[in-house]
């Protein structure tokens, strides 16, 4: 099974620093002009599925590109961002002086992270890794296209590769970008990270 990532463009934000996890927020013209280089690049392609985080920002992008390739986008609510309870809104380093000891342990990529009124980590990573078995019910000769954000694709990645989840906060994934891993029964292989050639 080959496997496509694609990360929301960006966002309608008045400041890109701020944490939006589970902050609906729409995409900035940038992100739609972003979105509309994605579906032309896969123009022609032989996709199988979409399936899209619920969040404006990851739908939109996928009904974008989903309406270039003539398929309806599945909803999936397990790839949507992380809740950074109080911390939603606020940058980072204004929620390192109100939250410390929270921001020292997301910092140090810490899996014992828990977001004040939000999610805990562990939560976050369980609902990413709920996904997998969809994934599973496709056959291995299928092209499936998942379009969502950063936080949970660094858990699926560090999940289907086989690595403890200690690594996930090693991968980065640009906004309008497309990364590739391809599934065999033997394992995956990370083939592209982060490309974002189509956006030039």
């Amino acid at each position: 099974m080959k496997l496509i990532l694609i990360r929301h463009g960006k966002t309608a934000t008045d400041n890109p620093e701020k944490c939006h996890g589970s902050t609906d927020i729409d995409l900035s013209e940038e992100g739609y002009q972003q979105a509309d280089k994605l579906a032309e690049r896969f123009k022609g392609q032989p996709i199988d599925a979409i399936y899209a985080s619920t969040l404006k920002r990851g739908a939109v992008t996928a009904n974008i590109i989903a309406a270039e390739l003539h398929l309806n986008v599945v909803s999936a609510p397990e790839l949507n961002e992380v809740d950074f309870g109080q911390i939603e809104g606020i940058t980072f380093e204004e929620a390192c002086e109100l939250y410390p000891d929270v921001t020292e342990l997301w910092r140090c990529g810490s899996t014992q992270l828990c977001f004040p009124a939000g999610e805990t980590f562990t939560d976050f990573a369980t609902r990413v890794v709920s996904f997998i078995p969809t994934l599973r019910r496709h056959s291995s000769d299928e092209t499936i296209m998942l379009v969502g954000h950063g936080g949970p694709y660094k858990v699926l990645v560090s999940s289907l590769l086989g690595l403890p989840l200690e690594h996930y906060w090693k991968f980065r994934f640009d906004m309008a970008s497309v990364s590739i891993i391809d599934i065999y029964p033997t394992g995956a292989v990370l083939g592209k990270l982060s490309d974002t050639s189509h956006l030039v």
